[in-house]
């Protein structure tokens, strides 16, 4: 049942510790009993190339739906990031639900296609995960740390990330992401600082970094671990890294990690060389989401 919501009171705030590339804009809405109903998050990106974007999340108690404090939470954030010199704002909703048709309602349009996995660690098959991660790979070897990238590595682990330049955008908008040690260092600080777990997988080719995969472990190690970034710069592609790298993190995950039961990822539709590789790993599809992107 819809329950109406007499004078909302919204609360905002800004994001004290801002990170280099950017800011959090947050609106708390709360009921006539003063218990929280709804709230909205603007992500200002700070980056030269992203000064044009912003990244929004709105969300509403299924009980307050249909009440329009979601739509007021959105004009909140559509009209601040406007005065913030925003053109482009980003939202990403499940597809088929509630937040998916409350997007497209309000005239935000599709613009990118994922599509969501999982592995089921206790149905991995391990001999032939270990077959892949023992094959010799011509000139290249493996290298494997926990936390933030070894010093030594930490000028080519910025260089490397370049390979995620051109993955799959459809017609969104992201703007160029600028990786130096700096935003290297802050990055696995910030997995470090909310207790979680990074563990990083590179190719390695005369002492510098070809290619890499990120997955973030629970602190709990429990649950599912999160892939995040996964790339092979340009020069070394067609040499079969990227599935190399990702059986070799599905073992170390596995091993220091016992009790977590499985490992997310989600890739674009238009990915293909990526979706080949999940697939022949045993990553089954969950859901489809989608990017969303309305031009203001």
């Amino acid at each position: 049942m819809t329950v109406p919501l007499t004078g909302p009171r919204i609360t905002s705030w800004t994001e004290a510790d801002q990170a280099p590339s950017g800011y959090r804009l947050a609106w708390l809405a709360a009921d006539s009993d003063d218990s929280p109903c709804a709230a909205s998050v603007l992500r200002v990106f700070t980056d030269p190339s992203r000064e044009h974007l912003a990244e929004l999340d709105v969300r509403v108690h299924p009980a307050n739906r249909r009440t329009g404090i979601g739509s007021a939470l959105l004009d909140r954030a559509l009209s601040r990031g406007r005065e913030l010199g925003r053109r482009t704002v980003i939202a990403e909703a499940r597809d088929q639900t509630p937040g998916a048709s409350f997007l497209a309602a309000r005239g935000f349009r599709p613009a990118l296609t994922l599509l969501y996995a999982r592995l089921a660690l206790d149905s991995v098959d391990l001999p032939e995960i270990r077959a892949l991660v023992e094959r010799p790979h011509d000139g290249y070897g493996l290298r494997a740390w926990t936390g933030a990238v070894p010093a030594e590595l930490e000028e080519s682990f910025a260089h490397a990330r370049r390979a995620m330049d051109d993955m799959p955008t459809g017609d969104m908008d992201f703007g160029h992401v600028s990786w130096d040690v700096e935003r290297v260092r802050a990055a696995a600080k910030a997995v470090a600082e909310r207790g979680d777990v990074l563990h990083t997988v590179a190719a390695m080719v005369d002492g510098s970094i070809a290619g890499f995969t990120e997955v973030v472990v629970p602190g709990s190690g429990e649950g599912d671990a999160q892939n995040y970034g996964t790339g092979v710069l340009p020069e070394h592609r067609g040499h079969g890294l990227g599935r190399w790298m990702k059986a070799a993190s599905i073992l170390r995950v596995r091993d220091r990690h016992p009790r977590l039961a499985g490992m997310l990822t989600d890739v674009a539709e238009q990915n293909t060389p990526m979706l080949a590789i999940v697939e022949a790993l045993g990553y089954r599809q969950t859901h489809v989401e989608r990017k969303y992107r309305l031009d203001l």
